[in-house]
């Protein structure tokens, strides 16, 4: 587990991970041979350290469902669950994402899945027309089940800024929105948040070359504030290239709250404030009955 960076110092008001892939962990001690921590040991070590929960997030039907069974059991997680842009796309060159649709609705109603996501639009990735409206027809298809089930809605945006507006604009957002993994700079940030939509900051903030992700840190309301690792990627400085887990937030809200000029503590509880406002609360676990071990785990998960 060397590749793994140290334990930071905890935090002394706990926040919660609002965006995270545990699913490449989907072992619940440890992941064969390549140096994977096992999600509760990701866990177990995010909760040492102060972050008091996650949001889990689907990228495609297998990972929802995963991702949806593990919130089920398990009282540190919330579930989003969704089909990724890129795999929208995918799946309806396969002519599969109508099915695929339905397999998302059949999840969205289950008491911890919190969120639809991560839905959007991805015109790097997926730059031909064809696929560009597979990911609007998906896009469309997440929010009004967001809306029907009266779930927040987690937003993957890339080089689709405008797009993405005028979309949740003309078919009406979800009342608690979320731009995942914020990319935009600071005229986008206002943009965002004067529509009363929240702005989730990842590692990325912390990066010597992401100088439009803290201009757009400094003028938007701290209402509008969210933190999240998206691990395993975006790992924040001084450990960017290692292996990123929810246990690391403490270093990415230390940095915020350099920045903004406050006390990490009391930026910690305004996003902890946040998150429960977006997501509820992560300790209302329903009674089921005891599940059995996880036999399966989703294939391949979606980047960034």
């Amino acid at each position: 587990m060397s590749d793994y960076p140290p334990l930071p110092e905890a935090l002394v008001v706990p926040v919660y991970d609002n965006h995270t892939h545990l699913e490449p962990s989907f072992d619940p001690e440890r992941v064969g041979d390549d140096g994977g921590l096992g999600y509760l040991e990701q866990l177990d070590r995010a909760s040492s350290v102060g972050v008091r929960g996650v949001v889990q997030v689907g990228t495609d039907l297998a990972s929802s469902r995963w991702s949806a069974e593990v919130a089920a059991r398990e009282p540190r997680v919330l579930a989003a669950v969704a089909l990724h842009p890129n795999d929208a796309a995918e799946l309806a060159e396969a002519g599969q994402l109508d099915e695929h649709l339905d397999g998302i609705a059949e999840l969205a109603g289950q008491p911890r899945v919190r969120a639809i996501g991560e839905t959007g639009l991805d015109f790097f990735r997926t730059p031909s027309s064809v696929g560009q409206e597979a990911q609007r027809r998906s896009f469309e298809a997440h929010i009004a089940l967001a809306k029907q089930h009266d779930l927040a809605l987690q937003i993957h945006d890339r080089d689709a800024h405008a797009e993405v507006v005028e979309t949740l604009d003309r078919v009406g957002a979800p009342e608690r929105t979320v731009f995942h993994c914020f990319s935009g700079d600071a005229e986008f940030a206002k943009l965002v948040a004067d529509r009363g939509w929240y702005l989730s900051f990842a590692g990325t903030v912390t990066f010597k070359n992401a100088q439009n992700l803290r201009d757009a840190l400094a003028v938007i309301p701290r209402s509008r504030i969210l933190i999240e690792t998206d691990a395993p990627y975006l790992t924040p400085t001084p450990f960017r290239g290692r292996p990123n887990s929810s246990y690391l937030i403490p270093h990415t809200l230390r940095f915020m709250a350099a920045e903004l000029g406050t006390d990490a503590s009391m930026l910690a509880a305004q996003i902890s404030s946040n998150t429960e406002l977006v997501y509820g609360h992560w300790d209302d676990m329903p009674v089921v009955t005891p599940p059995g071990p996880f036999d399966a785990h989703p294939e391949g998960t979606a980047g960034p």
